[in-house]
Formats: C-alpha cells, structure tokens, sequence
C-alpha cells in the first residue's frame, strides 16, 4: 500500500437499537448537531427513494491544525446493514458503514479507504501516515461519543 493509501477500520458498539442507529447514520445533514468533528453537510444532489447517487460535500475539522472537504456520493444502502460511498475531493476512495445487532447492542464497522490528495499531505504521508491514522481514530472516537450522547438524549 502506498504511504497515501489508507484502510482505516473503527469499530463501535453501541448500547442502542440497530434501528436508531440507523437512522442517525443515515441523516448526515444532522451529524453536525452530535458530531463535533463534522463542521457542515450540504447535500449536493438527492438521490432516488433509496438514497442511493446522493451526493454531499462534507467539511470536517480534525484533531490536527488541518480541515478537510470532500464530496461523498451514496452508491449502496442495505437497509439496516450497510451504507457504502465514494468519496472525492482532499480524499478519495470508499466509506462504508456496516451494522450488526447483538442482543441490546448494535456494533458499527466503519471501513475508510481512501487516497490523501492534498499536496501537502501527499508530500508528507511517508512521514505522517501514523500521525494520520491518529487523527482518523479521534475524529471517530468523537464521533462514538457524540452518537452515544445523542441517543441517551432521544431515547
């Protein structure tokens, strides 16, 4: 794999329905109001009754002194399973979101594969990749807090 590549794997598991999981995961527009990394969502083009060609523009902060944005376009949904996108702009590639229910509990998957393209993070990746890997692991550690407190909130 070369030093721009990445596959980041972050697991959740959450003490909430598959259901409500669900359906946070599927509002992005609302990920902003309980993820404090995710800064803004704008949906670019609705997809069909599915979701599936909707396209977003995603602008995330970081645990670094570094923003991101980039589009991501729906192009598979598993209703209560799996919601898959491909992602273009300061990174490409694919984000896919699975969800399993056990028991009480619903444990998330998040699958991130993706390409840096920003010229100065290109140009660094060799030496920041694990610094990168951090910065992924945060974000979505925030992410994990801010759904378990969105839910306690609505349930």
């Amino acid at each position: 794999m070369a030093s721009t590549e990445f596959h980041l794997v972050t697991t959740w598991a959450v003490d909430a329905s598959i259901e409500d999981v669900w359906r946070e995961l599927t509002t992005p527009e609302s990920w902003p109001d309980w993820w404090p990394s995710v800064k803004e969502v704008t949906l670019l083009r609705p997809g069909d009754e599915s979701g599936i060609g909707a396209v977003r523009r995603m602008k995330w902060s970081t645990a670094l002194p570094y923003d991101l944005a980039f589009d991501m376009e729906t192009t598979r949904i598993d209703p209560l399973s799996l919601i898959e996108g491909k992602a273009s702009g300061e990174l490409d590639g694919t984000g896919r979101w699975t969800l399993r229910p056990d028991g009480a509990v619903c444990n998330v998957r998040y699958d991130w594969i993706v390409k840096v393209t920003k010229p100065w993070m290109v140009r660094l990746a060799f030496i920041l990749k694990p610094v990168f890997r951090w910065n992924h692991a945060v974000v979505m550690e925030r992410g994990r807090q801010g759904l378990v407190r969105r839910l306690a909130r609505n349930a």
